[in-house]
């Protein structure tokens, strides 16, 4: 005997519990067996379902319009509960009959008061234009008539828990003029009617046309899904799936807010591990180490950028032109980023520094043979230490030579003064700038990103650059600068920009920071403190329901947005993900020890 050989006997208000050796003695254990609870018990209002109680309700009213979405509060409810739907069609050529006789009462009812002198009752009045407006569109075939049944089962473990969720919905849905009643000594059929058998017990309908009706479907619900891509999370409203492709939106890029310790890093590792099973190379510049491990679970390679470091990289490379480029818009975009460079090495240039620093640079590519009229594809890129020697014959070069000479002849000469050597053919590379000193971030940072830009407009491939503490780059004007541009000219190359920062006040301080926000099409917001919340509230418009949100969401919770729409999140990675992304040093040293003892 299972649930629904239960359900067969009416007659019985207590049903005991079927007992193990019952259906063993029967020798069949079937699936509803399995799945049935260990007991039931019918009363007029609810029904004891195992350890849960269980009531439902039918609506019974709806008000004379019903506007989109006014369902949506109670689909998005955080509570446990069924809702079931029944639409029955209607016969049209039977409605119309029904609508002719009824049009006639209340016409008879109108004359009948005027011809007493009655005050006209606008009730009457309305009723008639209603049904006229009606009968006209079902006999044109604009509208159809349907007996439709909405009902609802809630679950709780207590009967002041149940109460107070009743109320709540009340509560909503009567706001709206729409009314519920409980299935008085019908709880029975109220519960099978909400399983997913699509069966309807209660048979308590109201009449609704198309129009309303169509206010029911789809449910309106926070959802924020495509039918290609990767996995961000789970929705908090209603836990469907937040599933996009990045590379099929209007531009490639996201940016990423929350404060420390709040999941950022860990998230944009779980979205690399993903992106990597699509086709896609991932490039990521690590100010803080956090991403060796990933790039060595997954077969990538990992560049220490740092004063000692074997890994170096020449800012004079030069990227070979494509065949729709020409030769000396390679070599004129180089020598404006360059400048752009040594601005940055030498805490900014007075115009007429800029213009001696322009020129040099023309001349040290001249001493190569690399001039716009020559094909310098194959051709030796000069070095730092060539810059300096040109500068040094240069008239009001003395002051930029002696700024200069730290990163040909001091301390951090070993760092840019060498050709490269760094090989990015990897579908994860990961440029570690841990243990380059503070200083020389910017400069780092600067340097990476223009050896990846190089590469990537080398050949069209599917690519994703991560920007982690991207804050660094808004420090100076130049780096900030080129940071946008890439944002805004990385579709070209099929390459997507996550920048991830958790120092909003500095990022949005930049003139840069507020349209590099608006050239990304995904915007997550994780868990942010109190002194920053203000600032994030007026630049993406959250109501003050989102601010406490975000102030309130634990680690890896947070809005994620894309266009103009956005949702709760919250991101989830399966156990082998977590064990290969995980930020958390106790967890860290937790498989540490665990390889340790298996070898």
């Amino acid at each position: 005997m299972g649930l629904f050989d239960i359900f067969k006997k009416k007659d019985k208000v207590n049903i005991a519990p079927v007992l193990p050796q019952e259906i063993y003695e029967a020798g069949v254990l079937e699936l509803k067996d399995v799945i049935a609870p260990s007991a039931l018990k019918v009363t007029p209002r609810e029904l004891n379902l195992g350890d849960k109680i269980v009531r439902s309700f039918f609506v019974i009213s709806y008000p004379r319009f019903l506007t989109e979405s006014w369902f949506a509060p109670i689909i998005n409810l955080d509570k446990v509960f069924n809702i079931s739907i029944f639409v029955h069609p209607v016969e049209t050529a039977r409605v119309l009959r029904q609508f002719q006789k009824k049009v006639a009462e209340v016409q008879s009812q109108i004359s009948i008061r005027e011809s007493k002198g009655l005050v006209r009752d606008p009730m009457l009045d309305t009723a008639y234009q209603d049904l006229e407006q009606l009968r006209d569109q079902l006999q044109q075939a604009q509208e159809k008539l349907f007996d439709v049944g909405v009902y609802i089962t809630i679950y709780a473990d207590s009967e002041a828990e149940l109460d107070k969720t009743e109320s709540e919905i009340k509560s909503v849905l009567e706001s709206k003029l729409v009314y519920v009643k409980p299935a008085l000594f019908q709880q029975e059929q109220g519960y099978k009617s909400n399983l997913p058998i699509a069966k309807d017990e209660l048979m308590v309908h109201s009449k609704l046309n198309s129009s309303p009706l169509s206010s029911l479907f789809p449910f309106i619900s926070f959802d924020l899904t495509s039918d290609k891509g990767i996995l961000y999370g789970v929705n908090r409203h209603n836990s469907s799936l937040v599933l996009f492709d990045r590379f099929s939106l209007e531009n490639y890029n996201s940016i990423t807010f929350a404060k420390s310790g709040s999941g950022k890093s860990y998230s944009i590792k779980l979205e690399i591990l993903r992106t990597l099973m699509f086709d896609t190379e991932v490039i990521v510049i690590d100010p803080e180490k956090e991403y060796e491990f990933l790039s060595e679970a997954t077969g990538g390679k990992y560049f220490n950028i740092s004063l000692n470091s074997e890994h170096h990289i020449n800012p004079f490379d030069l990227p070979t032109p494509r065949e729709d480029e020409a030769p000396a818009d390679v070599l004129r975009s180089n020598i404006i980023n360059l400048v752009g460079l040594f601005r940055i090495m030498m805490g900014g240039l007075t115009p007429e520094e800029d213009a001696i620093i322009d020129r040099a640079i023309t001349e040290t590519y001249a001493l190569k043979d690399i001039t716009p009229d020559s094909d310098f594809s194959n051709a030796q890129a000069p070095l730092l230490s060539d810059f300096e020697l040109v500068l040094t014959g240069m008239e009001g070069g003395e002051s930029l030579v002696q700024r200069l000479t730290k990163y040909t002849k001091g301390t951090w000469s070993g760092f840019i003064n060498r050709p490269t050597n760094v090989d990015i053919n990897s579908k994860f590379i990961v440029f570690s700038l841990r243990d380059m000193e503070d200083d020389l971030k910017p400069v780092a940072m600067y340097i990476v990103m223009r050896y990846i830009q190089t590469a990537v407009m080398k050949n069209l491939k599917k690519r994703l650059l991560v920007i982690d503490e991207a804050w660094w780059m808004m420090k100076s004007e130049d780096t900030a600068s080129f940071l946008l541009g890439l944002a805004k000219r990385g579709r070209k190359h099929f390459l997507g920009l996550a920048t991830i920062t958790q120092d909003v006040d500095d990022f949005l301080k930049s003139p840069y920071g507020l349209p590099i926000i608006t050239n990304s099409s995904i915007q997550v917001l994780l868990k942010q403190s109190p002194s920053s919340i203000d600032k994030l509230q007026q630049v993406f418009n959250l109501t003050d329901e989102e601010k406490y949100l975000l102030l309130e969401s634990d680690v890896g919770e947070g809005i994620f947005f894309v266009g103009l729409k956005h949702v709760a999140i919250k991101i989830i990675a399966s156990y082998t993900e977590d064990q290969i992304i995980t930020s958390d040093p106790s967890q860290i040293l937790a498989i540490k020890e665990a390889k340790r003892l298996s070898q």
